[in-house]
């Protein structure tokens, strides 16, 4: 096989030119050998992976629980500070979210608090991110409210909101003790309250599932499918369909929550329908929190790096909004929907049910995958930026485990959040301790302060979930940057917003996906295909279009495609070819065959006619160059199609007296060609390891030709 890497072979000269000759000397590139079948291959990982030894166990139970190798090292007087500090802060900020976000998620305020609380507690054992915040994220919300919306109608309960009443927490969960087979019973007992929360855990237990397979297997590359333009469009899309879901409760309308396709325009639609409905209370109340909340934010961020910690002005505004609603009796008075009877303690677990496994399973899949890209896309930009690695494997496990054991304990999907991990890393957090301390927090409002909340208005959490959405809209303001940047991924950022606000969140990510897809196979299609020029006093070949002063060969044509050459983009290579070095070597060899046939027809006539000279011309006029060069350094690959274009483009251009040479073809390319008999005996001299090379060979070869013309 070493004879397939030659550059080029000796060009033979008549004798007696040895001094004016160059010799090119054949450059030996001798192949690495074979890789070992696929079977052997098979073998040696499997004896790999099932051998066992302590050393061996030792390392798996550590590299699978993470805490393990960070906790005995942790160093107290340096650590426990800032993370104390930063925990308590991202504690008290997620109190009020997760009672908001338990709204979007179509859930009691209860499960939003139960959620937080499990996550950071799981995420502190196998979380190999040291700074992260895994909690309630707004996007995964408004996908697990649409899919709970959607069930709770398939089984015909009523839409209006559930009566609230300590009685419904009690029969919602004595039917994890009913046998089976008294269907009827179990549904009298589990009133919609309990199927949204079942519906939303059996949807993280599958999400969980497919994440944790995801790690098992080694399939993140999954991920990689999801640009950053394309999960930022998605997001702030998303953000739209949030606002949207959380008018009714700013405006205090009492309306059914739209869902499938164009739900966004369907509910505005039904929004200003019943504006006459408008609880003027909870409109006044929205717009005071508004008045508050929008202008602390800002300062926040403003003096973030004056302030050792944000104000926690979602908490106050909550605890003032309660007290107000509490002492106004603004339900009593005015009808305003507020959060209700909260709970404390803990639930008893239970299991997701399995019955509804086929009716979610394949809405549990884009949230697997949302959930998993948006947290190791976050590790991994905070491990780089302070110094220290993370494993995309182990966070698919970790993330996955977030979603699978909560789900036992009436908890819905997790993922990392960005604003709560901004604030976590700005207050000093040091070490995943940090994420037990906001537990910490959390289970004190959970055994206490819960109940407290009982008065709280929903237009008051609707707001906070609004504001947060701040971060999200920003991004328009960022679009003539990314427009500057790269035309392409503003154009999917656009498209993938619309469709995940216009369409829907999950046919928003799928058109995003297929859409990026489509822009790369695009590029591909159409790449660019510039002639070369030679910089002087160098070996350097650039493109003519982008810079000045380059030198041509006479008689030579080089030529670089820059992009796979493959079934898509062959005709593109070839009509970019012929069109830049003005030959189309078939429209010469159809207008040589008809000369020929016109000079016969002539000839016929009148041997002696001024016509058969000029066709005599035209048949042997010269083409302007004897050699073209294909640079073939940004093909990174050939199919079958790109092979076979190869060889009709050498045959056609040899047929009329104009060689092909290929240089800088990768080791790839070299073995397609190869495989694809490409050459012909003898004939493995065309490839070359340069441009500059094949150049040279090709003014050495015209040399020696008209040499050997003139003697």
């Amino acid at each position: 096989m070493a004879e397939f890497n030659n550059v080029h072979s000796v060009t033979e000269m008549p004798e007696g030119d040895d001094a004016k000759r160059s010799f090119h000397h054949r450059m030996f590139l001798e192949p690495q050998e074979k890789k070992r079948s696929m079977k052997a291959l098979m073998v040696k990982q499997a004896k790999k992976t099932c051998s066992c030894t302590p050393a061996k166990v030792k390392d798996y139970v550590f590299s699978f629980f993470p805490v393990l190798q960070w906790l005995p090292k942790y160093k107290l007087r340096e650590y426990l500070l800032g993370d104390i500090m930063s925990g308590v802060i991202v504690g008290v900020l997620l109190v009020p979210q997760s009672i908001a976000y338990s709204l979007l998620a179509g859930q009691e305020p209860i499960y939003g608090l139960y959620t937080s609380f499990f996550a950071s507690i799981i995420y502190f054992i196998f979380g190999t991110s040291r700074h992260i915040s895994v909690g309630i994220f707004g996007v995964l919300c408004l996908m697990v409210g649409q899919v709970v919306d959607r069930e709770i109608q398939r089984a015909g309960y009523d839409l209006e909101p559930a009566a609230l009443s300590v009685l419904t927490d009690t029969a919602a969960y004595v039917n994890t003790t009913i046998s089976p087979v008294n269907q009827t019973l179990q549904k009298l007992l589990c009133d919609k309250r309990c199927y949204a929360i079942t519906v939303g855990a059996t949807m993280t237990f599958i999400a969980g599932v497919y994440q944790v397979a995801m790690g098992f297997f080694q399939v993140g590359f999954v991920s990689v499918y999801l640009s950053d333009s394309l999960l930022s469009g998605f997001v702030t899309g998303a953000s739209f369909t949030i606002l949207t879901s959380q008018a009714k409760y700013v405006l205090g309308l009492d309306i059914p929550r739209s869902s499938g396709i164009g739900s966004l325009i369907a509910t505005w639609i039904n929004i200003f329908r019943n504006i006459h409905k408008t609880n003027i209370c909870d409109l006044i109340t929205s717009f005071l929190c508004f008045l508050v909340l929008i202008p602390t934010k800002e300062l926040n961020e403003y003096f973030k790096s004056r302030l050792k910690a944000p104000i926690p002005v979602e908490l106050v505004m909550i605890v003032a909004a309660t007290l107000a609603s509490h002492f106004g009796k603004l339900r009593d008075t005015y009808g305003s929907s507020i959060a209700g009877h909260i709970p404390t303690g803990f639930l008893p677990p239970r299991p997701p049910d399995w019955n509804l496994i086929p009716n979610v399973a394949l809405d549990a899949i884009p949230i697997a995958i949302i959930g998993f890209a948006i947290t190791v896309s976050l590790s991994e930009m905070f491990a780089k930026k302070h110094g220290y690695s993370v494993r995309a494997n182990q966070e698919m496990y970790a993330i996955g485990f977030c979603n699978i054991i909560p789900s036992f304990f009436h908890c819905f999907t997790t993922s990392a959040a960005l604003a709560k991990t901004l604030v976590k890393e700005s207050t000093g957090c040091r070490t995943q301790m940090s994420g037990m301390v906001t537990s910490l927090v959390i289970l004190l409002v959970l055994l206490v302060i819960a109940p407290l909340f009982y008065s709280l208005q929903k237009c008051v959490l609707a707001v906070i979930t609004i504001v947060n959405l701040r971060g999200a809209l920003r991004k328009f303001k960022d679009l003539p940057k990314m427009w500057h940047l790269s035309r392409v991924d503003t154009v999917i950022w656009l498209v993938t917003m619309a469709a995940s606000a216009l369409i829907s969140t999950e046919i928003g990510l799928l058109v995003g996906v297929c859409f990026s897809m489509l822009c790369v196979i695009f590029r591909t299609q159409r790449p660019e295909a510039p002639l070369l020029g030679w910089v002087a006093e160098s070996e350097t070949y650039e493109s003519l279009s982008a810079y000045k002063n380059l030198q041509t060969k006479p008689g030579i044509v080089v030529f670089r495609f820059e992009a796979p050459l493959y079934y898509i983009n062959k005709e593109c290579f070839k009509s970019t070819l012929y069109k830049q070095t003005g030959v189309n070597p078939v429209w010469v060899k159809e207008a040589k065959k008809k000369a020929a046939k016109r000079m016969l027809r002539e000839k016929e006539v009148d041997s002696s006619g001024n016509q058969t000279s000029i066709s005599m011309d035209f048949v042997s006029e010269p083409l302007g160059f004897h050699t073209i060069v294909i640079d073939c350094c940004a093909v990174q690959f050939l199919d079958t199609a790109g092979i076979r274009t190869l060889k009709e483009v050498c045959k056609d251009y040899r047929e009329i007296d104009i060689q092909v040479l290929l240089a800088q073809c990768n080791p790839s390319v070299r073995s397609s060609l190869i495989r694809g008999e490409f050459f012909k005996e003898g004939e493995d001299h065309l490839l070359f390891h340069s441009v500059h090379q094949a150049v040279d060979f090709a003014l050495d070869a015209q040399g020696h030709s008209g040499t050997s013309a003139s003697k």
